[in-house]
């Protein structure tokens, strides 16, 4: 079967959130079950235009997932589109999930009239640095965070 790339629906809350802790176990993050469950809320929630969660789905299983937020930019007139999040099955790592899900994230962002998108990843990641080369470029800017 082909995959299918959609937008979160709240019926897939069992199947999303493997998915979420497996990109926060990536990560070595942990965050407490409220924020989870708040950020899940947010993406299924058709008013908060701001957020949006899409699925890869792959024979009626979730196999992948990419979260955006569209934001206000100071050197642009027109909103910005942050992939704040994308994460792929590690059964189907380099099989085109996370292609496909930015360029859904891509083609939500033209809908959207948010055109540039951007994201960020650690510099260890080097399996996803080899798609994100080829489907993005990579700029020079450094993160700090308070």
């Amino acid at each position: 079967m082909t995959l299918l790339i959609r937008p979160l629906r709240p019926d897939d809350r069992d199947q999303w959130m493997p998915l979420w802790l497996g990109y926060l176990d990536f990560y070595e993050t942990k965050l407490p079950d409220e924020v989870s469950e708040t950020t899940f809320a947010r993406l299924c929630d058709p008013a908060r235009l701001q957020q949006r969660g899409l699925v890869a789905e792959k024979d009626g299983r979730l196999v992948g997932m990419v979260n955006v937020v569209f934001h206000a930019h100071n050197w642009k007139r027109e909103d910005v589109t942050y992939l704040q999040d994308l994460f792929a099955t590690l059964e189907t790592r380099g099989t085109g999930v996370g292609r496909a899900l930015i360029e859904a994230v891509y083609r939500l962002a033209d809908e959207n009239g948010t055109p540039t998108v951007y994201w960020m990843t650690q510099e260890f990641n080097a399996t996803a640095r080899q798609l994100y080369d080829r489907v993005g470029t990579l700029t020079p800017f450094i993160r700090y965070q308070r």
